[in-house]
């Protein structure tokens, strides 16, 4: 009965890398309730939801809350989105309202 549960161990492991792999980690750094700042918000949650319908993970920080994250992504300019996954780390600074360019940023389509 052992070797049955060690076979099922590497089996749930393999499952998790490949759930991992295919969600996008984004960080949105605002400053406030602002106009840029909440179309930012509105255009990412779009572009998630036409693209990645599911698989993907937004975090918002406000940087008149917490500006000391700021530094950690080298944060020089507000709003700016971070994907952190997959790798490698992707930065857009704006409101994303040009969605084409996000989109194609993202890797979720090829540039035309």
């Amino acid at each position: 009965m052992k070797k049955s549960a060690a076979k099922k161990q590497p089996a749930k492991k393999q499952l998790a890398k490949t759930s991992d792999s295919e969600l996008f980690i984004l960080r949105l750094y605002i400053a406030g309730q602002t106009p840029n700042s909440i179309a930012a918000i509105t255009n990412l949650k779009k572009i998630c939801e036409d693209k990645l319908k599911g698989k993907y993970r937004i975090e918002v920080v406000d940087l008149l809350v917490k500006p000391q994250l700021a530094k950690g992504d080298q944060i020089i300019a507000i709003p700016t989105l971070v994907r952190r996954l997959p790798p490698p780390v992707k930065k857009f600074i704006g409101n994303l309202s040009k969605s084409e360019s996000v989109i194609v940023g993202l890797d979720l389509q090829p540039a035309r």
